[in-house]
C-alpha cells in the first residue's frame, strides 16, 4: 500500500501548515528518515522526513500551499506499486509559486540532489545561486550549514529581509500580545546555592556543560509538578492541563527565536537535561530542528543573561499559560541579619496568562521556584 505523507500538527491550535518548499521531485527515490520538504507552522520552520522507502508520486501541495494539518499532501510507492493521477486533486499556490512549479525542469535543475545540508543553508544557497556540492560542510555528517555560506558574500552585501521563520515569529508574538491578558510577577533570589549546585555539576565527569538554564529547567519543572494549574493551557474557551512537563528554551537564531522542548523534562537528571539542551540548541541553529522537537511545550523559559541583561518581562508562549525571563547574576549588596552583605542576586520574572493562572497561584508557583533556586537541596543529583 502507498504510505501518506501527512501535513503534521505540531500544537494543539495548529490548524494548517504551509509548504515552504519540496527537496523531492515527482518520481524521485526516497529513503525513510531523509528531509522531504519544508513546512512552516506556526511555531517554526521544519523539515519533514520521508514516512518510507520508495518513490515519491502525487503530490497535490505545491510549493506556498496552506494545507490543513491532517491532510496528505503526497505518497511514498513501494516498489512495485503505481499511482492513480486521476485521484489527486492538487491545492492552490499562491501565484509566484505556482509559477515556480508551472516549470518542473527548472526545478529539477535547483535541486541540490543528495547533498547534505540545513534547510536554511539550501535557501540561502538557491538565493545566491550556490551550488551546495562545490562545498564543504562543517556541520554533523559534514553538512553544509548556513555558516559555510556566509563567508561567500561581504557582510555588507548581505540581504536584511524578513525570513519565513522571523514572520511566524512575529505573527505568533503578536498574536499572544494581542490575545492574551499578560500579568507579570517578579522575585529576587540570592543565587548562592544555584552557583554552587552548577560548579558542583561541573566538576562531575562529564559535566563541563551544565550551565543555569539547565538548572532552571529542572528547577521549573519540578515546580510544575507541584502546581500542576501552571503546566496548563488556554485552547477554545477551556484550560486544558498538560499531559506532561516538557519545558520549551528559547533559543535565538540567525533566522529568527524558536522554542525547542525538553519533553518530560521533570523526569530527567540534570545530566539528560545537559544533554537534551546542548541538542536542541545546536540543531536549532543549524537549522535542522525535528517537528518533535518544537511540539508539545507547556511551559518557556527565555534566558538573556549571557548578553548582559538584569530582567525583563517575556511575552507568553501561547497556548502556554506561563514564561519564565532570566537575566544576569549580579553581585549585589542586600542585608542579612542586619549588616550588609554581596551576595550574588538575580531576577526572576514569569508572565502568566490571566485566562489560566490567577495572581494568587501564580504567586504560589513563583514561591515554589524561588524557595527551590535558593535551596535546592533534594534536586541536586
Amino acid at each position: 500500500m502507498p504510505t501518506d505523507v501527512i501535513m503534521p500538527a505540531l500544537g494543539m491550535a495548529q490548524e494548517t501548515g504551509k509548504v515552504v518548499r519540496w527537496h523531492k521531485a515527482e518520481g524521485d527515490a526516497v529513503a525513510k528518515g531523509e528531509p522531504l520538504l519544508e513546512i512552516e507552522t506556526d511555531k517554526v520552520t521544519v523539515d519533514i522526513e520521508a514516512p518510507a522507502d520508495g518513490t515519491l508520486a502525487g503530490i497535490r501541495a505545491p510549493d506556498g500551499a496552506e494545507v490543513p494539518v491532517g491532510e496528505a499532501i503526497a505518497v511514498v510507492l513501494a516498489a512495485g506499486e503505481a499511482f492513480a493521477a486521476t485521484a489527486v486533486t492538487t491545492l492552490a499556490a499562491p501565484a509566484a509559486a505556482a509559477r515556480e512549479v508551472a516549470a518542473p525542469e527548472v526545478a529539477a535543475s535547483a535541486r541540490t540532489g543528495r547533498v547534505l545540508a540545513s534547510p536554511k543553508a539550501r535557501r540561502i544557497a538557491a538565493e545566491r545561486g550556490v551550488d551546495l556540492a562545490s562545498l564543504a560542510g562543517s556541520g554533523p555528517r559534514g553538512a553544509i550549514v548556513a555558516a559555510d555560506l556566509g563567508a561567500l558574500v561581504p557582510a555588507a552585501s548581505r540581504s536584511n529581509g524578513v525570513g519565513s521563520v522571523w514572520r511566524v515569529m512575529a505573527e505568533r508574538t503578536t498574536q499572544s500580545w494581542q490575545t492574551v491578558p499578560h500579568f507579570y510577577l517578579r522575585r529576587e533570589i540570592d543565587a548562592s546555592r544555584l552557583k554552587s549546585w552548577r560548579d558542583a555539576a561541573r566538576a562531575k565527569p562529564g559535566g563541563a556543560d551544565v550551565s543555569i538554564t539547565d538548572l532552571l529547567v529542572k528547577l521549573a519543572a519540578e515546580a510544575l509538578r507541584r502546581h500542576p494549574g501552571v503546566n496548563a493551557s488556554w485552547n477554545a474557551g477551556t484550560i486544558v492541563p498538560g499531559e506532561r512537563i516538557n519545558v520549551s528554551i528559547a533559543v535565538a537564531t540567525d533566522d529568527a527565536l524558536v522554542v525547542p522542548v525538553v519533553h518530560g523534562a521533570d523526569a530527567l537528571d540534570l545530566a539528560a537535561i545537559a544533554a537534551r539542551r546542548k541538542d536542541i540548541v545546536a540543531a536549532s541553529r543549524a537549522g535542522r530542528l525535528r517537528p518533535e522537537d518544537v511540539s508539545g511545550g507547556t511551559f518557556t523559559i527565555s534566558n538573556l543573561g549571557m548578553y548582559g541583561v538584569d530582567s525583563f518581562d517575556a511575552i507568553v508562549n501561547a497556548p502556554q499559560a506561563a514564561i519564565l525571563a532570566v537575566g544576569r547574576i549580579v553581585d549585589r549588596i542586600v542585608p542579612l541579619d542586619g549588616l550588609p552583605v554581596v551576595r550574588p542576586m538575580l531576577t526572576l520574572s514569569v508572565s502568566f496568562d490571566h485566562r489560566v493562572v490567577d495572581g494568587a497561584r501564580g504567586a504560589e508557583f513563583l514561591d515554589t521556584l524561588a524557595s527551590l533556586a535558593e535551596e535546592p537541596a533534594g534536586l541536586v543529583a
